[in-house]
């Protein structure tokens, strides 16, 4: 009776976490800011459904039908991210359990992931998010596995592997590390088993949809790949990349610590410390390759586990309320200090009234490494409304009888996402030459008018049109679009539409989409 009363105890006080969870990743988000420039994108391609993209894996696309299918307000974009991190709480707690912790530790670990860097991923509706739930349960099912040699646990970290690969292909890196983590440890002998080569076979089967449209679309991801490093993992570098690992445990940097002890020095933890090797080949990994920083967050939540579950154990029973009720009130306040900083609650103009205080944690640094007036990801969702609105009324002024033959053109994702999103059901779609709107292009029989967003023409391309004309222009002077025009081009020449089909099938055949 009273152990019933302790397990109905403990999952209420897991309830309340779950849900402070999703109520807090409402509060950090100023209603100033509009969808970021990476979700417009992802949420086009439910429009169309397929087993792969240039940009991404088909998992987030899949998702972006549901979020349409529930009326696809900003409401349902917040909400998926936020769920996926109330998971990875709830895995951590099951990962605890797992592990023999009891309510202390749960509670230590449940606020090491509630407050942390994790809130700035759960905000924006990308691969992130579920990318890092993705990790936790592969290591939560390994952790069954290696407890239990039940199978089933061996199939279900397949099936999370595979789920992972489908939402972001990251996280090959994660299996490789933890081959290395296998071969370094006695728990090799998994490899060695009919049931890991089972389940091998399995994961390359339910692949396999993913693998074939890869092969017959020449293997975008490697080009996609290329034009990261060219244009953003060229500026990281390895000393950035461990900073920016101290910043974002620095509230739980106990927790980490103590993970490493009782790894390789508490004996119930001994069959575990693969997980270890695991982390220190994966980061060896990412060192190497220059990776973001953000890309090592999945190895955070079983550090946090296996630190908080060692804490709970060594730590006198007499002390442990005080020891860990100032744990989590230091947690707390690393939360609280950098709150104002890392997630977007301050208007444009006081975080540019505040510019001091963010250039020193080097959080208005960009993707081309130079500082810039606001953090990237705020100032990527600025802006896209006003767009939107100038866009579409350009669009009122062709005449209703020329608008089926009227192309709206962008010239990156960003904006035909935006254009998409914020007129949908008012205005045709938009395209662009950039990533999967390239694939995306109708074949009209005749392009009369084109409504351009973005840079101007040259002068061969204006020529070939009887008017041209600029209609507006973005405004908001914090956003990356600031200035960015529209323009109207009505009456094109006979041979516009050729030349800009030709122009299409080049870009194609050369892939010049970034």
């Amino acid at each position: 009776m009273v152990k019933i009363k302790w397990i109905v105890q403990d999952y209420w006080l897991l309830l309340v976490f779950l849900t402070g969870k999703m109520i807090l990743q409402l509060m950090v988000v100023n209603p100033v800011y509009e969808l970021h420039r990476d979700e417009f994108l992802y949420l086009d391609q439910a429009k169309h459904l397929a087993a792969g993209y240039i940009s991404v894996p088909p998992l987030t696309a899949w998702l972006s039908a549901i979020v349409f299918a529930l009326g696809g307000g900003e409401y349902w974009v917040r909400f998926f991210p936020a769920l996926f991190g109330a998971l990875t709480i709830l895995l951590a707690w099951l990962m605890t359990e797992e592990l023999g912790g009891r309510i202390y530790s749960k509670i230590l670990v449940s606020c090491a992931l509630l407050f942390s860097i994790f809130v700035r991923l759960n905000i924006l509706y990308q691969p992130n998010a579920f990318d890092i739930l993705a990790w936790t349960a592969v290591f939560y099912f390994l952790i069954r596995y290696l407890r239990t040699q039940k199978p089933l646990w061996l199939f279900c970290l397949v099936l999370a592997f595979v789920l992972g690969i489908y939402n972001k292909y990251t996280i090959v890196f994660l299996l490789a590390g933890l081959m290395a983590g296998l071969m370094l440890t006695p728990e090799r002998k998994i490899l060695l088993h009919k049931n890991f080569y089972l389940g091998l076979f399995l994961g390359i089967i339910l692949l396999l949809p993913n693998v074939l449209w890869q092969i017959n679309n020449d293997f975008p991801v490697l080009h996609h790949m290329q034009a990261l490093k060219r244009t953003q993992l060229d500026y990281s570098s390895p000393t950035g990349f461990l900073t920016d690992q101290l910043m974002f445990v620095s509230g739980s940097l106990v927790l980490i610590l103590a993970s490493f002890v009782g790894l390789f020095i508490y004996k119930p933890f001994k069959i575990y410390r693969v997980v270890g090797f695991t982390f220190v080949a994966v980061m060896l990994i990412f060192i190497a390759l220059k990776a973001k920083s953000y890309y090592a967050f999945g190895l955070y939540p079983v550090l946090l586990v296996f630190g908080g579950v060692y804490l709970e154990v060594v730590i006198a029973e007499a002390w442990k309320k005080y020891v860990i009720g100032f744990l989590v009130l230091a947690n707390l306040a690393a939360f609280f200090f950098i709150y104002n900083l890392v997630f977007p609650v301050w208007a444009p103009a006081k975080i540019m009234a505040n510019k001091d205080k963010f250039e020193d944690l080097g959080l208005l640094k960009w993707n081309d490494g130079k500082n810039h007036h606001l953090p990237q990801d705020f100032a990527d969702m600025l802006g896209w409304k006003e767009m939107a609105d100038k866009a579409y009324a350009a669009y009122q002024m062709i005449p209703e009888n020329e608008r089926a033959q009227t192309l709206i053109f962008c010239d990156n994702y960003g904006q035909a996402g935006a254009l998409n999103y914020y007129n949908r059901g008012r205005m045709p779609e938009a395209y662009s030459f950039n990533t999967d709107y390239i694939y995306w292009i109708p074949r009209l029989k005749e392009i009369k008018n084109v409504l351009l967003v973005g840079d101007t023409p040259d002068d061969r391309e204006i020529a070939l049109f009887a008017v041209f004309r600029q209609t507006g222009k973005v405004e908001n002077e914090y956003a990356i679009e600031k200035n960015t025009p529209i323009y109207l081009l009505t009456g094109a020449r006979p041979n516009f539409t050729a030349y800009f089909y030709e122009e299409l099938d080049r870009r194609k055949a050369e892939f010049d989409i970034f």
